[in-house]
């Protein structure tokens, strides 16, 4: 006989769920290459521009945290990658810290084995243990099984909120005209001076 589509998806037991090792570089690299070619049909990065991506600029950013789900092997299967930020707005302890779930991603051949649902228990958990009255996070209007998905966790659609963006020519384009009304020049990050 064959096995079951579903029982080819589950990933080998026991699954673990903690912040990135670095042994579990290389299974995240093809987890990432999947997330970007989930996102970009076709693809347009290739795993060796992910792996750059990944160490130079991901695991050395400061205040990222990125929790793998990886099975006995160390194949990472899911990745939840959070922030933490402190809100201007807000001085009072039950909202002063707030944690920000950049992204969320299970592997196509693992998905339906709950190993989203472990990915947000441990997001929820480490925003509770680092002091966070809340945990944000984005979703497209069009990911009806991702809605679905959050609402059975709990999660609010915040209906006073929407997403912006400036994309690279909207941005130069807006910098360009506070240059050209004589605004002060561009201000490095980091603190005041």
């Amino acid at each position: 006989g064959t096995t079951p589509p579903l029982l080819e998806r589950i990933p080998p037991m026991p699954l673990s769920i903690a912040p990135l090792q670095h042994r579990q570089i290389e299974s995240l690299v093809r987890l990432l290459t999947e997330l970007h070619g989930h996102y970009n049909d076709p693809p347009t990065a290739s795993a060796d521009e992910v792996r750059e991506h990944l160490l130079q600029n991901l695991l050395p950013q400061a205040g990222l945290t990125l929790l793998v789900a990886a099975d006995e092997r160390d194949e990472v299967q899911g990745l939840a990658a959070l922030v933490l930020l402190h809100s201007l707005v807000e001085p009072g302890l039950a909202g002063r810290r707030q944690c920000l779930l950049k992204e969320l991603y299970v592997r196509k051949t693992a998905r339906d084995v709950a190993i989203g649902r472990q990915l947000m228990q441990a997001s929820a958990a480490f925003a509770l243990q680092s002091g966070c009255g809340r945990l944000d996070w984005n979703v497209k209007a069009t990911n009806a099984p991702g809605l679905r998905f959050y609402e059975r966790l709990g999660g609010r659609r915040v209906d006073d909120r929407l997403s912006y963006r400036l994309s690279t020519d909207a941005l130069a384009a807006l910098a360009a005209e506070g240059h050209a009304a004589g605004a002060a020049a561009p201000i490095a990050a980091g603190g005041p001076r």
